[in-house]
């Protein structure tokens, strides 16, 4: 089909789901048979112990679910418009639709959404992802839209991300989201190490790492967002302009950073001046207590011992033997 009979090219549709994708459902999948697996043992705890180990498996696999699927996300940045804008290139055909943008920190996914759906004999719901990671190439995401055909809406935005373009937008968001999603593997690492520290004894070192998990995640926030102080090319629609702000990933992972400088803050604020609720939420008090008593069984043992070779009749035994 050509324009040049009056149909519209076709394109099929549905290349990339909106921000969620295979990879992040499987990221979800993955965490949640965790979740199912410790679950499982709750039956087997009894009192008060069953609640905050209920506690902080669920904090924890929720702070380490975030740090590793915001990776993957499509809506650090968002943006939506409604506008009535051309279609097609070489058209003077003029739609209604809602477009958006959503930036991540590995592309731009660019939605086209017509009101209502179906207009000039075609159906007009687009989803398109363009990837600027370091192992693909931005402009060959975009060159393949222009070889397809994509509709306007879509390449003049993706246009603006192009590394020839004016804007410079595309330097910016690919380097502060690889140095992002960098600092943001460095923070799932001291999860990672939290969890091992609170595992063994020296639970206050686990709090600091916790604080570093934090910090890192910070750290993140402010790589993406020094972008925004930039100047940036307005995305005109008519008299409508399509302005990003921060969406529900940049919020989330901003919202667990503070959870984990609340969490390491609490712990070692406990192991300084109510040590003893400290242990009973860390269930130290029974491990505390089954030591003691296995410590007790052996010093019976170790006495029974030294009964028996203190006895005369068994040393006249052992004598005669």
């Amino acid at each position: 089909m050509t324009l040049f009979d009056g149909i519209y090219p076709f394109y099929p549709q549905g290349r990339r789901p909106f921000v969620f994708d295979v990879e992040l459902l499987a990221i979800i999948i993955v965490f949640l048979t965790f979740a199912c697996s410790f679950l499982l043992i709750l039956p087997g705890i009894r009192g008060w112990a069953r609640l905050f180990w209920f506690l902080r498996v669920t904090t924890s696999l929720f702070i380490g679910s975030v740090i590793v699927a915001v990776n993957f996300t499509s809506d650090w940045e968002t943006a939506s418009v409604s506008a009535n804008t051309t279609y097609k290139s070489f058209s003077s055909a003029v739609v209604n639709a809602n477009i958006g943008l959503q930036v991540g920190l590995s592309g731009v996914n660019i939605t086209l959404t017509g009101n209502p759906v179906n207009q000039i004999n075609e159906t007009i719901d687009y989803n398109e992802h363009f990837d600027w990671r370091f192992q693909g190439d931005y402009d060959d995401y975009y060159f393949e839209g222009l070889r397809k055909g994509l509709p306007n809406p879509i390449m003049y935005i993706a246009e603006k991300f192009t590394s020839t373009s004016p804007c410079g937008l595309y330097t910016q968001y690919r380097l502060s989201g690889h140095y992002a999603s960098a600092t943001m593997w460095v923070a799932f690492c001291a999860f990672l190490i939290s969890n091992v520290l609170f595992v063994m004894p020296a639970k206050v070192y686990g709090a600091y790492m916790f604080i570093v998990t934090g910090a890192f995640m910070i750290f993140s926030l402010l790589s993406f967002s020094t972008v925004r102080n930039a100047g940036k090319c307005p995305i005109h629609f008519g008299h409508t302009v399509l302005r990003p702000g921060f969406g529900a990933s940049f919020w989330i992972t901003f919202a667990t950073g503070l959870l984990c400088f609340l969490i390491g803050v609490i712990i070692i604020a406990m192991n300084r001046f109510t040590p003893n609720i400290l242990k009973a939420f860390f269930s130290l008090e029974e491990e505390e207590a089954a030591c003691l008593l296995e410590q007790d069984r052996m010093s019976y043992r170790f006495a029974q011992i030294g009964t028996m070779h203190s006895s005369p009749d068994i040393r006249l035994t052992i004598k005669n033997i």
